[in-house]
Order: structure tokens, then C-alpha cells, then sequence
């Protein structure tokens, strides 16, 4: 059953295009926007063998214990209830997109993958296409960080599918302080797409992933994970790049170990979320300040919400 907490609609569905002028015209990277981690696990395919993703051992697990391993391995992979469209109209605008091919079929299709493969990746960005031709003042940032069992025909198919998907929507590879929410909607961008592999480098489109840094703390406890998330914006790159703040605990062998049959929302997420939120409350977006937060089910607080409002925090500030 998905939560539902008051406030999950579509009322954040055009935050971008309702900001203030001198947000607008404030380089991007200096914005706040709230992102989701692991953003299309809402659905894994429990019928299709575990992904290249995970371990050698797990997939030996897997083989051996079949049903009762994909189980557990659902509640531990699922970071996300909502769909694409829900996290958009949620007001989510980063997208953390892990990629795979499905070892021995024929053709060069590509699936979102963690842990268990999840659905086509075309069918994802169709929908993601279809909210922004009915939004058009909100942009995305697409970060492909992760590609699994991914030759270079596959990197060629998924490099030309986002072109086809959104044409004239993506943005152009530029200087970091340049991009404004001004400048993209006079030049119609609505989509930034984020390449971490070499196969993209010729590609003017597909942006390097040294332009968003994404510091991971590795960790199950949130008082180090706020200690490492206030270290790395210190060490935020003044220069050149957006960054994400993953304020996200990730679970360990012997995590998962203990809440077997609780699963990563359960035994993890719901019991550490006021603590992370807190955290994220107390930040300030700006030159040395936060711009991109990434969450593990986005649904569960009033976590887009209250990571666009971190922007007001701009308009008070007085001119130097």
C-alpha cells in the first residue's frame, strides 16, 4: 500500500515557473531543488534474473533461494512509492538514474536497475517528456551515474533514445553560472542531462559528470551522514558545477542482515527521516549553500516542499 501523506498532489507540479524574478534570474546552481535517490525503483521486476548490478554472491543467492531472495531483495532495492509523474508533481526536478542492459537478450535495450531491473528506460522518460510538454516553465536534471553490463552499441542506443525523446528540450553543455531558469526558458530548455561515461564526450548535450559532483557518506547512522553532508558543502567546487546533497542512509550487509523482512523504509528510512529532515530544514541555499537534496521515499515528509521553500531564504537577502 502507498503512503499518502497530506500534500502529495500536484500543487508543487509548477514551483519553478511561480518563482520570484530574482530567483529566476539567479544561476541554477544556486538554487534549491529537491531531487530523489534511486528515483525510478517504484517498480523492480521480480520475474527477470538479479541485475549485473549486485554482487556475484547475490546472484548465486538469488538462483538458489529464487522467490523468498527477490522478497528481501525488493524491500531493500524499492527507495521510491511514487512514479515518475508523482515525484514531478511532487515538485522533484533531479533524478538519480541507474542504467543496464539485460545480459543475454537480443538487441540493446536498456532498463533502470537496482538490484532488480526496473521498467524500459524509454517508457520513463516518455513520461517524464509528457509532464514537461504540460508544464513549461519546469526543468529536470537526468544524472545517468551508473551503467551496467553497458557495451558501446548500448551507450550509442541510450545516447540517441534521449535525443529522440526530448529534441530541442536539452540543454546544451555551458558554463554552470550561466544557466538560469531566464535563460533556459528563452532558449525552451527543459531537460539537463548528466553522462557519466566517456561514450558521451562528443555528444554537445550530454553534460560531463564532473559538472555534478554527488558526495555518497556510505552509511547507516545520521549523525555521521549530517557530519559528512556539512563537510562536502564546505568543499562544495565554487566553480563549474551544480552539486547534490545526498542526505540518504545506505544500508550494510549486516543492516540488512537484522531487518530482513522489515526492508530499507522500515528498518531504516522511517525511524531516521525527522533527523535528516531537520537537517535539511536548517540549510540555506546561495553561493556556499545547499542546491540539490536527494531523498529516499520523497513521499514519506514534506520533503520537496520544504526544500523549495529554502529558496525564500534568497529573497531576504540583503545586497552586498
Amino acid at each position: 500500500m502507498k503512503t499518502r501523506p497530506a500534500g502529495i498532489g500536484s500543487y508543487n507540479a509548477d514551483w519553478m515557473g511561480s518563482l520570484a524574478p530574482k530567483l529566476t534570474a539567479m544561476p541554477l546552481k544556486y538554487l534549491a531543488v529537491p531531487g530523489s535517490h534511486d528515483s525510478f525503483t517504484f517498480w523492480v521486476d521480480v520475474q527477470a534474473p538479479v541485475g549485473p548490478d549486485q554482487k556475484v554472491f547475490v546472484q548465486y543467492l538469488a538462483t538458489i533461494f529464487r522467490d523468498i531472495a527477490k522478497k528481501v531483495m525488493v524491500k531493500w532495492s524499492m527507495t521510491q512509492n511514487l512514479t515518475f509523474k508523482e515525484q514531478l508533481d511532487a515538485g522533484i526536478r533531479y533524478f538519480d538514474l541507474r542504467v543496464s542492459s539485460k545480459p543475454g537478450e537480443p538487441g540493446n535495450e536498456i532498463y533502470f536497475i537496482h538490484g532488480l531491473f526496473g521498467h524500459k528506460v524509454r517508457d520513463g522518460l516518455i513520461d517524464i517528456n509528457s509532464f514537461l510538454n504540460r508544464h513549461k516553465k519546469e526543468v529536470v536534471f537526468l544524472d545517468f551515474n551508473h551503467h551496467y553490463a553497458m557495451e558501446a552499441e548500448h551507450h550509442a542506443y541510450l545516447i540517441s533514445m534521449i535525443q529522440e525523446v526530448f529534441g530541442n528540450k536539452l540543454c546544451c553543455i555551458s558554463v554552470a553560472e550561466t544557466i538560469t531558469l531566464d535563460f533556459l526558458w528563452d532558449k525552451k530548455y527543459q531537460v539537463i542531462v548528466f553522462y557519466h561515461h566517456p561514450s558521451a564526450d562528443s555528444c554537445p548535450v550530454m553534460w560531463p559528470g564532473n559538472k555534478i559532483p554527488a558526495p555518497w557518506a556510505n552509511t547507516t547512522e545520521p549523525i555521521k551522514l549530517i557530519k559528512f553532508l556539512e563537510t562536502t558543502l564546505k568543499e562544495r567546487t565554487k566553480q563549474g558545477s551544480f552539486h547534490v546533497s545526498q542526505a540518504i542512509l545506505t544500508p550494510r550487509v549486516n543492516t540488512v542482515a537484522k531487518g530482513l523482512l522489515w526492508g530499507l523504509r522500515n528498518f531504516l528510512v522511517e525511524r531516521n527521516l525527522p533527523t535528516i529532515m531537520t537537517w535539511v530544514e536548517a540549510q540555506r541555499p546561495g553561493v556556499d549553500g545547499v542546491n540539490i537534496i536527494t531523498s529516499d521515499f520523497v513521499e514519506l515528509t514534506d520533503f520537496a516542499n520544504t526544500v523549495i521553500k529554502l529558496n525564500n531564504l534568497l529573497l531576504t537577502d540583503k545586497p552586498t
